[in-house]
């Protein structure tokens, strides 16, 4: 006779509610516990427009709902699920976080309620889990079980690295084909390779070889040309690919992944110019991410003061862009006139929160510092007529509870890849400079 899998209670440190306010359902029919510390760390949170603010504010209404009959004895999370409970610490065993690192930390009180809760359940695996590196080393330091939270955590992270397929052994004719009628059949070239908009390098073993896309719709391979994007050229495949995927407008949510210096945020905000006439607006916005992780409520001057050093960078690409200009041009002007009228907005991500887009391009860069939950809020916030476009490198989180794994930018690339309305473009080859190459390629 099998036996019965070991009951597990699960619990939950402020970062993990703080990533996800519906994780105490995501435990199966395992129970949940969050230490009291939690909820005064969550009382901390509650007020303020930043995405933590939200999930503090959405986990304490969720927990009041199921604080009817108390939380101080166990409480159903639903059919399915395990109980919830809310913890104190009250260790009697001698196993004391605060003797051992020091008293008065909360991330000390929240170790001390879950070894309190392992005295009490010796029946049970008693489980801290926490998205902070340190709070986790430190559990296990004095014996106790943790881990990182998993749900939405991408798994096969190696399959990122990997560039565009190149499919040898095409026939000299069917290149040709492509080349003078812009598209031919796919059957029996793509192969277990296929996927709706996927771009690939087809070659015949030669030197011939052409840039395409597979039309999952039509069932065609069409050809991908290096199209200019207000007067931006690209200068490799992988950035033909990018601006193919920007210009179709039966693609409405684009990823663009890649290093520093591989023109992403350039190629997005160019190819949203050449398309002006399409949209009613065209939005440029990033998450901010103050140094320390300090709020930003700290630095002198108004709201706007406060966030143009973040947004720097997406004035630098639109800069970049007005040079290709002389100012007494047609197009120097009507970048102008688009700044002056609104048409064209750099702003923090923040500031566009709760507002419904329909007709806007909206480019969101540095999008591995969203988490899945703000990734999925933002494309649930598309109107008719929107076109999204992710940016980002996934190697470089500047937030301390996500990586690789866990971010919104891998996440989104994970489960929409594929699908008919979206296209991922990894960029490779860094084109911003010698010495930019060199840093990403060597240090």
């Amino acid at each position: 006779m099998a036996k019965s899998p070991i009951k597990k209670i699960f619990v939950l440190d402020t970062s993990v509610l703080l990533f996800d306010h519906g994780s105490i359902k995501n435990f199966k029919t395992h129970d949940v516990a969050i230490p009291i510390t939690v909820l005064e760390e969550l009382d901390n949170f509650k007020v303020g427009n930043d995405t933590k603010n939200f999930q503090a504010r959405e986990i304490i209404r969720l927990l009041d709902k199921l604080a009817e009959s108390g939380l101080n004895d166990w409480v159903s999370l639903g059919k399915g699920r395990g109980k919830l409970k809310i913890v104190m610490a009250n260790v009697v065993n001698g196993r004391d976080a605060e003797a051992l690192y020091g008293s008065g930390k909360n991330d000390h009180k929240i170790i001390n309620a879950a070894i309190t809760l392992a005295d009490a359940n010796l029946d049970k695996k008693v489980v801290l889990v926490t998205k902070d590196i340190n709070l986790r080393l430190k559990a296990k330091g004095i014996g106790l079980l943790s881990e990182d939270y998993e749900t939405g955590k991408v798994k096969d992270i190696e399959k990122f690295s990997e560039g565009f397929p190149v499919i040898e052994g095409i026939d000299s004719k069917r290149i040709a084909d492509i080349y003078k009628k812009g598209s031919i059949d796919a059957a029996g070239i793509l192969g277990n390779l296929e996927l709706a908009n996927g771009y690939y390098i087809l070659k015949n073993g030669t030197s011939e070889s052409v840039l395409s896309r597979f039309n999952k719709r039509l069932n065609l391979i069409e050809r991908v040309d290096k199209e200019y994007v207000y007067n931006i050229k690209p200068r490799n495949a992988e950035q033909a690919f990018a601006v193919n995927a920007l210009l179709n407008p039966d693609i409405k949510l684009v990823c663009l992944q890649g290093v520093a210096g591989t023109g992403k945020t350039l190629l997005a905000l160019a190819s949203a110019l050449e398309q002006r006439h399409l949209y009613n607006q065209i939005i440029l916005a990033r998450p901010i991410i103050p140094l320390s992780n300090r709020d930003i409520g700290f630095l002198p001057g108004t709201a706007e003061d406060k966030i143009s050093p973040y947004m720097q960078p997406l004035w630098d690409n639109l800069k970049f862009i007005k040079n290709q200009f002389k100012a007494s041009e047609k197009k120097y002007k009507v970048l102008e006139e688009m700044e002056e009228n609104g048409e064209l907005s750099i702003t923090a991500l923040a500031f566009i929160r709760g507002r419904s887009l329909s007709n806007v391009m909206f480019i969101i860069d540095e999008a591995q510092n969203l988490s899945p939950h703000e990734v999925k809020t933002i494309i649930t916030r598309a109107g008719e007529g929107t076109k999204i476009v992710f940016t980002g490198d996934i190697k470089q989180i500047d937030t301390p509870y996500m990586d690789e794994e866990s971010n919104g930018l891998t996440y989104v690339i994970d489960r929409l890849k594929g699908h008919e309305l979206f296209a991922h473009v990894k960029l490779e080859k860094g084109e911003r400079s010698e010495l930019a190459n060199l840093a990403n390629d060597l240090l």
